[in-house]
């Protein structure tokens, strides 16, 4: 995959204004934010949860 350079998306950028306006972009902003944190959120709690199933139990053997 090749690198976007600050040319690149500069036009990402001005198309995306074109598309949408000006006035939308603080809501799109917001959205995108959003759902990046409760992509993280989702990412680190499945992460956690996968941890906690690896992790061997240091309970004693009562079966003596």
């Amino acid at each position: 995959m090749p690198n976007l350079g600050w040319q690149e998306l500069l036009i990402i950028f001005f198309i995306i204004v074109i598309i949408f306006g000006a006035s939308k972009l603080p809501e799109i902003g917001r959205g995108l934010g959003q759902s990046i944190r409760e992509f993280r959120q989702a990412a680190r709690e499945a992460q956690e949860a996968q941890q906690a199933e690896q992790a061997p139990t240091n309970l004693p053997d009562k079966t003596a």
